[in-house]
């Protein structure tokens, strides 16, 4: 990813609002842009890849680390859901330290990362270098606290939380796969296909400015209910390699559309007159470098 000079100093903001809507003209011209985001360093998925509930076959009785390399080889060779390939545009509004109101487009997958395919699918939760690393290898970024909200606002699909029991084995490989047959009922029960904006169903994995001073910790946001407010308030309680079944990977595109034009992510949210649209923090010095220390 490239690394991109930044401004440190952070901004007040006298009014950020999450745009729910976009106009019809925009709206296209995000898609389109969107669409034209997709990173071409996810390879196709090759014939035969196992699907979801094989994959959980070979990881049933691995969790933590050993779980997410078998994982994230399979993401990386591309066994991944074909509608996840096509990003969702997601524009925040507001205004900077010049006063001037800014839209921000940016382009996620419409799912968390799952692995599988379109009929066989399993959204699967990682640690925090796993899930940095595959966003790196994409091309992609981990989104944060500020775009989960606005990514939850402007979803098609919201899904409510469906917390499970609270026990030792909350990061196994069997709650994973029963949280996900509970999530894919209810988007079944939305009747909605795969590949609308979904969300409600997962906890984020963020990327945030307090990871510069929470080594080896992971942050986690979000897990909206369905009054839209978030069941997990941004937290860098757990260690770095800790995932649940609750947890989820949504990716965020490196470029976005500053009222339609396209600007590299990193730039944006190190700008010191946009970044508070898109993150509460404001700017995040070199965020790429910043994503990049949470594997290396």
């Amino acid at each position: 990813m490239m690394k991109l000079s930044s401004i440190g100093r952070v901004a007040s903001f006298a009014t950020i609002v999450l745009s729910a809507s976009i106009s019809a003209t925009a709206s296209q011209a995000a898609t389109a842009g969107c669409n034209n985001a997709i990173s071409h360093s996810v390879p196709n998925r090759k014939l035969g890849a196992a699907g979801g509930s094989e994959v959980m076959q070979q990881v049933l009785n691995i969790s933590g680390p050993e779980r997410d390399a078998v994982i994230e080889r399979q993401i990386l060779s591309g066994n991944m859901p074909a509608f996840q390939r096509r990003l969702t545009p997601v524009t925040l509004s507001g205004k900077g330290a010049d006063g001037k109101v800014t839209d921000i487009t940016i382009c996620v997958t419409p799912e968390y990362l799952s692995v599988g395919s379109d009929a066989d699918y399993v959204r699967v939760p990682l640690g925090l270098p796993a899930a940095a690393r595959i966003a790196d290898n994409l091309g992609f970024f981990l989104p944060t606290p500020r775009m989960v909200d606005a990514i939850y606002q402007q979803a098609e699909v919201h899904l409510a939380p469906s917390p499970m029991e609270p026990t030792r084995q909350m990061s196994s490989t069997d709650y994973l796969v029963r949280h996900n047959v509970t999530v894919e009922k209810a988007r079944t029960r939305a009747a909605r296909t795969p590949g609308s904006l979904t969300a409600g169903q997962k906890k984020d994995i963020v990327l945030t400015r307090r990871l510069l001073n929470a080594h080896g910790r992971v942050a986690i946001y979000g897990w909206h209910r369905t009054n839209g407010r978030p069941i997990q308030p941004l937290s860098t309680v757990h260690g770095a390699q800790y995932a649940d079944y609750s947890h989820g990977v949504r990716l965020v595109a490196p470029t976005a559309l500053v009222n339609g034009e396209p600007r590299p992510l990193a730039e944006v949210l190190a700008d010191r007159d946009l970044a508070g649209i898109i993150s509460s923090e404001g700017p995040i010095d070199n965020p790429d470098r910043l994503q990049a220390s949470l594997y290396r």
